[in-house]
């Protein structure tokens, strides 16, 4: 049986969406209130789904201890209360919109979980703005 496991986490972050190569207005125009050159903050909601068959022995698709850890270090701990432009080394040439960050978080998860699983990313910046990402 092929089952999908989740686990809620949330972090708060600072960022300012724009690109280095353009100017203040073309990323005015583009990025509009993001692009403050002081920055402004979210307060993130993100769902890590895992997909997979249930173990035989333990009942589990993941132990969900294991994937709390995981979150944990590769997320709340690297992102929670910084300023993701200039704290976070994946974001020091990468703009920091909610679709990047779902692909960094996604990309450093998905290592450490074992390859049979599947994983997908759910990643609220605002309670109506969200991104989900799965890999592809």
């Amino acid at each position: 049986m092929i089952v999908t496991v989740s686990r809620k986490a949330h972090f708060n972050a600072a960022h300012r969406l724009y690109r280095k190569d353009w100017s203040f207005e073309k990323n005015d125009e583009i990025f509009g209130k993001c692009n403050n050159p002081n920055f402004h903050g979210h307060n993130y909601e993100l769902i890590v789904s895992v997909t997979g068959e249930i173990d035989k022995e333990t009942g589990y698709v993941i132990d969900m201890k294991v994937l709390k850890d995981i979150i944990k270090s590769e997320v709340e701990d690297a992102f929670d209360h910084k300023n993701l432009n200039e704290e976070v080394p994946e974001f020091r040439d990468l703009n920091p919109t909610a679709e990047n960050i779902s692909v960094i978080i996604y990309n450093k998860i998905k290592p450490k979980l074992s390859p049979n699983l599947k994983l997908e990313i759910t990643l609220y910046e605002t309670p109506r703005n969200f991104v989900v990402y799965s890999g592809h």
